[in-house]
């Protein structure tokens, strides 16, 4: 295992313990067994780092290999949504102490821009693919994709939100018929094929 292997699981696991805001780069360093330093020699900071856990350690939309015209739109939507709900359900524990104080919420959308990450890129991924299929013609042409990207993605979170909430950390994966019920009562109301 790499020591960046090291410093992401170790950064996975105080995250989701912890949430990000609580989690001290030099305690991920002490979890690795290496130095505040060493972290800083593979990562530029914090939110650097709290990306690359996002992006390696936690499922998502990034993660799913799904191309437009490629099996059914059912198919790839109802794995994006796999994703994105998964992803949600992971992330809320981390997320979590952010949303609780403005001043901690707003240096980290400030850090966020700095590297163009953001939620809104999530939306933005589904869109993407809606709009590929779309043109495909697998999808009405006057369906309005970045709505429909949008209201997923809340669907999505509103399902990991409430798994969350009843069960806590341990919750276990959104049921595969919630996910099909979301992808699929979408796709209709775009008149998918």
């Amino acid at each position: 295992m790499t020591t960046r292997d090291r410093i992401l699981d170790a950064a996975a696991g105080l995250m989701r313990e912890r949430g990000i805001a609580r989690t001290t780069t030099k305690e991920i360093a002490k979890a690795a067994g290496l130095s505040e330093a060493a972290l800083y020699k593979h990562f530029a900071d914090k939110t650097e780092l709290m990306l690359a856990v996002l992006r390696e350690r936690m499922p998502g939309v990034a993660r799913v290999d799904v191309r437009p015209g490629a099996g059914s739109v059912a198919e790839s939507v109802a794995a994006l949504t796999r994703a994105t709900v998964d992803f949600y359900l992971e992330a809320l524990p981390m997320l979590g102490s952010l949303l609780g104080d403005p001043r901690l919420m707003a240096a980290q959308r400030e850090s966020l821009r700095r590297y163009g990450a953001g939620p809104e890129h999530l939306v933005r991924r589904l869109a993407d693919h809606l709009r590929a299929e779309r043109d495909l013609g697998r999808i009405a042409a006057d369906a309005d994709l970045d709505a429909a990207a949008a209201l997923l993605a809340g669907a999505c979170f509103q399902q990991a939100f409430f798994r969350y909430f009843a069960e806590g950390p341990d919750a276990k994966p959104v049921p595969d018929a919630t996910v099909t019920a979301l992808s699929g009562t979408l796709l209709r109301a775009l008149g998918a094929d």
